[in-house]
Protein backbone atom coordinates (compact mmCIF):
# COMPACT_ATOMS: atom_id res chain seq x y z
CA UNK A 1 0.00 0.00 0.00
CA UNK A 2 2.80 2.29 0.72
CA UNK A 3 6.25 3.18 -1.14
CA UNK A 4 9.52 2.44 0.62
CA UNK A 5 10.70 5.92 -0.32
CA UNK A 6 7.34 7.28 1.72
CA UNK A 7 7.71 5.09 4.43
CA UNK A 8 11.19 5.61 5.05
CA UNK A 9 10.61 9.57 4.73
CA UNK A 10 8.12 9.36 7.42
CA UNK A 11 10.01 7.32 9.68
CA UNK A 12 13.07 9.68 8.97
CA UNK A 13 10.96 12.70 9.73
CA UNK A 14 9.02 12.08 12.82
CA UNK A 15 12.37 10.44 14.28
CA UNK A 16 14.45 13.70 14.06
CA UNK A 17 11.65 15.67 15.27
CA UNK A 18 10.89 13.04 18.01
CA UNK A 19 14.66 13.05 18.83
CA UNK A 20 15.35 16.69 18.33
CA UNK A 21 12.46 17.52 20.98
CA UNK A 22 13.96 15.34 23.32
CA UNK A 23 17.65 16.49 23.53
CA UNK A 24 16.68 20.53 23.49
CA UNK A 25 13.44 19.97 25.74
CA UNK A 26 11.68 21.72 23.92
CA UNK A 27 8.14 21.05 22.72
CA UNK A 28 7.95 22.87 18.95
CA UNK A 29 10.12 23.85 16.57
CA UNK A 30 12.39 21.62 14.15
CA UNK A 31 11.90 23.71 10.99
CA UNK A 32 14.67 24.47 8.75
CA UNK A 33 17.19 22.04 10.55
CA UNK A 34 18.69 18.79 9.65
CA UNK A 35 18.83 15.37 11.12
CA UNK A 36 19.19 12.52 8.84
CA UNK A 37 21.33 12.65 5.83
CA UNK A 38 19.17 12.68 2.52
CA UNK A 39 18.29 8.86 1.01
CA UNK A 40 18.41 6.02 2.70
CA UNK A 41 19.41 1.90 1.51
CA UNK A 42 16.79 -0.87 0.86
CA UNK A 43 17.56 -3.78 -0.24
CA UNK A 44 15.34 -6.57 -1.55
CA UNK A 45 18.39 -9.11 -3.06
CA UNK A 46 20.58 -9.02 0.25
CA UNK A 47 23.56 -6.67 0.31
CA UNK A 48 26.85 -8.01 2.04
CA UNK A 49 28.20 -6.32 5.26
CA UNK A 50 30.82 -4.60 3.27
CA UNK A 51 28.75 -3.08 0.80
CA UNK A 52 26.29 -1.65 3.17
CA UNK A 53 29.70 -0.43 4.76
CA UNK A 54 30.87 1.15 1.72
CA UNK A 55 27.83 2.89 1.08
CA UNK A 56 27.85 4.39 4.41
CA UNK A 57 30.80 5.69 4.14
CA UNK A 58 30.37 7.43 0.74
CA UNK A 59 27.50 8.80 2.02
CA UNK A 60 29.66 10.23 5.53
CA UNK A 61 31.53 11.68 2.60
CA UNK A 62 29.10 13.42 0.81
CA UNK A 63 27.44 14.91 3.84
CA UNK A 64 30.75 16.31 4.86
CA UNK A 65 30.80 17.45 1.03
CA UNK A 66 27.56 19.03 1.31
CA UNK A 67 28.57 20.97 5.06
CA UNK A 68 32.03 22.66 3.65
CA UNK A 69 29.79 23.45 0.32
CA UNK A 70 27.41 25.29 2.23
CA UNK A 71 29.56 26.71 5.30
CA UNK A 72 31.65 28.36 1.83
CA UNK A 73 28.63 29.54 -0.02
CA UNK A 74 25.95 30.48 2.41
Amino acid sequence: KYSVSMVIGYLKGKSAIHIHRKAEGVKKGFIGRHFWSRGYCASTIGLDEEMIRAYVRDQEHLDKQEELDFTQNP
